[in-house]
């Protein structure tokens, strides 16, 4: 009988985490390890006035402090505030000791080699033999760490470089040193990505490594453009924010945030350390950067940069740094002809290609930006990595980019770009014009559902390594069975269906719902399972509220009854089809969206969810069955030995307070995701390969249609009289307005099961209709017509 092939990363497990230094990132990493389970022993130095104490809150005031600072940030960098139990704090003289029983210790201390080599010093007195130890270092060489260690420290040491916030970034460079044992290397990038939902990927030793590589050079190279094509930072922000699939803070806000310092060391270390580079005078500090460090103006840490925010009578403005005054202003919203004709465009590849084919100031920038990325990437294959899927990962995961640098060079056409770029005086690496020789025109195709990279040592395409965990539906395009306009249904093999949409915010509206039930009759048909999920930066934002306020102004009742019979009638379909139905959310997943999970037989959501039902905002209640489910799975919470109302008030204030679950994990507690029934998928990047193994899993353990429910428990008029109470006490305290109180009448009513004399079993059809006149009802009242257009016009309601 042949022996499997050894999988050098099983035979390892980590219990037990120490991160040495407390710092920002420290504290932070300690965090996203508490936050996956796991105890975490957080050190870091006495402080010098506690050097002769024996009280351990002066020993540890440091660390303790840092804790507390990070706890108490925003955004959190805890899925749930009770992980924090799991941290231990200490300090280097008094519990250094204590890293013998842990099975990693991670060093975040103070970019200094010599106080490095300090820390190492203590870690090899204590460490026991094949314990992980690594770097977050960013700036120094890994290999220079690691001299002078003993053996077995070398073969375990590496860098394991995590981005600030640990919890929201997900890339993790992995930099081995020549010391380190491929099974560490391998272990790493295997435990990063399904233990700490982390995009790993395994870069080089060299300066600045990957992301911040290609990242500071992509920011200074935009501050070269911008000086020459003449250009102010508030239009070099709006050029390079979302309209191109960037984050909001763009590229100045960006630096602000980072700090101005941060950024201009990075570049220093790289046309220090990086002689050969091609393009090392693009890392060359322009004049007026050199004058904001000299200012002390570095960004949000000083409280000014680029941007600074000033209180007046009119209330707080952002001004605007003018680098040829160097004075602040008002900001000045550009125009570009270009960007307005592009922003109705909802895909993101289309929307770039029109930009880049623009013939105005922003389409000379995007030409001059993308030769300058194009050309640097090329040749930094192989210096900094062998694989150029890499690259994109990490630019991806590191820095926010919606689409990587290569597989944007892709869709631009490289043979095209590429006597572009020459005739614009910028060279590209020989390995391209061989690749294009050959025949092969770009550096990513899809085979069979199958992501295929160009490999520059093989002059071939290779699978992704480990792309069989990451299911992407477009990589399916060519099993599509149906679509609409809206909405598209694709076999992704082993006899399961997926189903996305894609609309403004993914809301939902006639034809996503169309699609729905369309893709429930195929799958019940033709397949064993449906998945439904999609790739945009959200699951879902809701249902389309334009719609209702277009019916409710016009006073469209009988339009609009019927359009929320079919939303409710298609989640009913959802929750009782005949083949298992599985949900994977991600990000944004609010009202209507969150209702189709309440649906589905299985919810596999990534730990960035944030989830809730949130109707009550725009003077709504939940109607798409939300309502409904919540008062159902109330009646099968009610305990004898408690009050039967604390279950049921638990989930009214959820709906009334139009509360939003901060993470997966936190949804639990709301009761939304189930527990021994949903889960939460630590790497968004497998939750829909997830989805679709657990459907099967439903279908081969003998999955059964589930029956409609007719013995749901509703309290009547004693939950009714109690909730009613503490309505009008939030209503007297100035907690809620007139119109919140009426509307958390209205779902108070439905929830308690209406006017009934004694607690009873009603139907969930039943709960339906009157989910459904509740919901007409306040389509009907004028303040929640002006919060519905308060929403449409800013993207906030109006508090009335």
């Amino acid at each position: 009988m042949p022996i499997a092939k050894y999988q050098p990363f099983m035979k390892r497990s980590i219990k037990k985490v120490a991160v040495l230094g407390s710092g920002v990132m420290g504290s932070r990493i300690a965090c996203h390890f508490a936050g996956i389970g796991l105890p975490v022993l957080l050190l870091d130095m006495v402080p010098a006035g506690a050097k002769e104490s024996t009280k351990a809150v002066e020993r540890n005031k440091l660390v303790n402090d840092a804790l507390q600072a990070a706890i108490k940030s925003n955004p959190s960098p805890v899925f749930t505030k009770s992980v924090v139990n799991k941290i231990k704090t200490g300090n280097f003289d008094d519990n250094m000791k204590e890293i013998a029983d842990y099975d990693w210790v991670i060093e975040v201390v103070v970019e200094r080699l010599d106080i490095k080599q300090l820390i190492y010093n203590e870690v090899e007195k204590y460490r026991k033999p094949g314990t992980l130890i690594t770097s977050n270092t960013s700036g120094i060489p890994i290999h220079l760490m690691a001299e002078g260690r003993t053996e077995d420290f070398k073969k375990h040491f590496c860098g394991t470089h995590f981005f600030n916030p640990p919890r929201y970034l997900r890339l993790l460079e992995i930099i081995p040193t020549p010391y380190t044992n491929q099974e560490v290397v391998d272990f790493l990038m295997h435990y990063g990505d399904l233990y700490l939902g982390k995009t790993t990927v395994l870069c080089k030793d060299t300066p600045a490594f990957i992301a911040n590589r290609i990242g500071v050079f992509s920011i200074m190279s935009i501050f070269h453009i911008m000086e020459k094509q003449q250009l102010s930072i508030d239009e070099i922000d709006a050029l390079t924010g979302p309209i191109i699939g960037r984050p909001k803070s763009a590229t100045f806000r960006t630096a602000d945030v980072v700090g101005i310092d941060t950024l201009v060391k990075v570049a220093k270390g790289v046309a220090d350390n990086c002689p050969t580079d091609e393009a090392r005078a693009t890392f060359q500090i322009p004049s007026w950067l050199e004058q904001l460090i000299t200012n002390n103006w570095l960004g949000d840490k000083t409280g000014q940069g680029f941007f600074k925010k000033t209180k007046s009578a009119a209330g707080k403005e952002i001004l605007t740094l003018n680098l040829s005054s160097m004075e602040y202003g008002t900001r000045v919203k550009p125009k570009f002809a270009s960007i307005e004709a592009a922003k109705p465009v909802e895909d993101l590849k289309e929307r770039i290609k029109m930009l880049s084919a623009a013939t105005d100031k922003a389409g000379n920038f995007y030409k001059a930006f993308h030769a300058s990325l194009f050309s640097y990437i090329s040749f930094r294959i192989p210096e900094i990595s062998d694989e150029v899927y890499r690259v994109d990962d990490a630019m991806m995961a590191g820095f926010g980019w919606e689409i990587g640098a290569f597989e944007t060079w892709d869709l631009l056409g490289v043979a095209k770009t590429v006597e572009a770029m020459k005739s614009s005086g910028y060279g590209v690496a020989p390995w391209v014009e061989d690749m294009l020789a050959s025949g092969a025109t770009s550096f990513y195709k899809v085979e069979n559902g199958k992501r295929l990279f160009y490999d520059v040592a093989t002059k071939l395409y290779k699978p992704i390594p480990g792309g069989e965990a990451f299911l992407i539906l477009k990589n399916h395009s060519d099993n599509l069975v149906w679509k609409n306009s809206a909405c598209k249904l694709y076999d992704i093999g082993d006899g399961v269906a997926g189903f996305e949409w894609s609309t403004k915010m993914n809301s939902i509206g006639g034809e996503v719902l169309e699609g729905l039930n369309k893709a429930i009759s195929i799958a019940e048909e033709k397949f064993n399972g449906l998945v439904i999920a999609n790739d945009g930066p959200n699951f879902s934002a809701g249902a389309n509220v334009g719609m209702i306020f277009m019916l409710a102004i016009e006073q469209e009742y009988d339009e609009l009854d019927m359009a929320i019979r079919m939303f409710q009638n298609s989640m009913m379909r959802l929750r009782y089809s005949n083949i298992p139905v599985v949900t994977a959310p991600h990000g944004l997943t609010l009202g209507g969206g969150c209702e189709m999970n309440l649906h589905a037989d299985k919810i596999c959501a990534a730990a960035e969810t944030y989830i809730g039902l949130v109707e009550l905002g725009v003077g709504l209640i939940p109607g798409g069955g939300g309502t409904k489910e919540f008062a159902l799975r109330a009646g099968d919470e009610l305990h004898e030995d408690e009050p039967e109302t604390n279950t049921l008030k638990k989930r009214f204030f959820a709906i009334a307070t139009a509360k939003v679950a901060t993470s997966a994990y936190e949804s639990f507690d709301m009761g939304i995701l189930r527990s021994g029934q949903d889960e939460v998928i630590l790497n968004i990047g497998r939750r829909i390969a997830e989805a679709k193994k657990s459907a099967i899993e439903l279908y081969e353990q003998g999955y059964t249609i589930p029956q409609p429910r007719k013995d749901v428990k509703v309290l009547g008029r004693a939950g009714l009289g109690a909730m009613l109470a503490g309505i009008n006490g939030m209503w007297r305290a100035n907690y809620a307005t007139d119109h919140d109180a009426l509307v958390a009448r209205k779902l108070a009513y439905v929830m308690c099961g209406g006017d009934l004399s004694e607690q009873s079993l009603v139907s969930e059809q039943y709960l339906l209709d009157l989910e459904r006149e509740a919901f007409l009802s306040l389509c009907g009242e004028k303040k929640t017509l002006e919060r519905i257009q308060s929403v449409l016009k800013t993207g906030r309601p109006v508090r009335n």
